[in-house]
């Protein structure tokens, strides 16, 4: 019996807010290169993380939630996850044993059935039902004949994770590697920054800013001791401002603290990290505000 091919292609992960996408990216890399937050809608951008097996290479590709968007951003941000769809050589939906087969989990199925290409469902958050009520969930998504594997898991205990990777590379093409062994994602590590920053921002402000905030970063200069930062954080109100920087400047000090031990353990080296708000109102009609290259 001959030696199994080695496999290599784009897999796109797709479901609605807040399923889990990122955090199986970050469990299946092993380390965080995608933001996470309890909030719907924090991925704003296609994350790609490059996962290496003896017999395969998967690039999987972290897409915004899909969803019924009402701005420009939002629509950019659906339109974003729908491409990264078409590009790709498999696609997973991805949705919550907790709350399954929700309106904007039929978005998703749309989406998927409109692809001639290997499909799975991954049903996340196993850990929070009992293992009966996961059943009407499989049997209904083994009902519709859309999907090569339906693979429950918990991508926060990583229970069935790796059998969710093997099923991925299954589906790809016979190709040789497509990014270098030692490579985890071909983002820009001032991408990256930014969105560190942002996570921060997202967490300590709650329901006073919900999204309502962008981070770009201006400049990103490395030595051979340091790595200085500088970044900037847009609001469209001044009221949002004062939220973010806090009584005395108390909030961007802690968003700014946590942000630079995050980007010291991802980048490997001391980091020196300036944050500055700034109001502009309407920066989401921008893409360069929140689509930094």
């Amino acid at each position: 019996m001959g030696e199994e091919p080695f496999r290599s292609g784009f897999v796109a992960l797709l479901g609605r807010p807040n399923v889990g996408k990122s955090t199986l990216l970050n469990r299946i890399l092993g380390q965080k290169i995608a933001i996470v937050s309890p909030k719907p809608q924090t991925t704003r951008n296609r994350i790609r993380g490059i996962h290496n097996l003896p017999d395969a290479q998967i690039i999987f590709v972290d897409t915004p939630g899909i969803h019924d968007p009402k701005k420009d951003l939002n629509r950019a941000m659906v339109r974003s996850a729908r491409e990264a769809a078409v590009d790709a050589d498999a696609v997973v939906l991805l949705i919550s044993a907790a709350e399954p087969w929700r309106e904007d989990d039929e978005l998703g199925l749309e989406l998927i059935r409109a692809q001639a290409k290997p499909r799975l469902l991954v049903i996340n958050k196993v850990d929070l039902v009992p293992r009966l009520e996961a059943l009407p969930i499989i049997e209904r998504a083994a009902g519709l004949e859309l999907f090569a594997e339906i693979v429950p898991l918990s991508a926060r205990t990583g229970e069935n994770v790796d059998r969710f990777v093997q099923a991925a590379a299954r589906q790809l093409p016979e190709s040789p590697a497509l990014f270098p062994p030692d490579t985890i994602t071909d983002q820009a590590e001032r991408f990256w920054a930014g969105e560190v920053v942002r996570e921060k921002l997202i967490m300590h402000t709650q329901e006073e800013l919900p999204y309502t905030t962008a981070v770009t970063v201006e400049s990103f200069e490395e030595t051979d001791k340091l790595i200085r930062i500088r970044a900037l954080i847009l609001v469209e109100r001044e009221s949002q401002k004062g939220i973010v920087i806090g009584r005395g400047g108390s909030l961007l000090k802690k968003v700014g603290t946590e942000a630079r031990r995050d980007l010291e353990s991802f980048l490997g080296s001391k980091v020196f990290l300036e944050l500055f708000v700034r109001v502009e109102k309407d920066w989401w009609r921008n893409p360069a505000s929140w689509n930094p290259s």
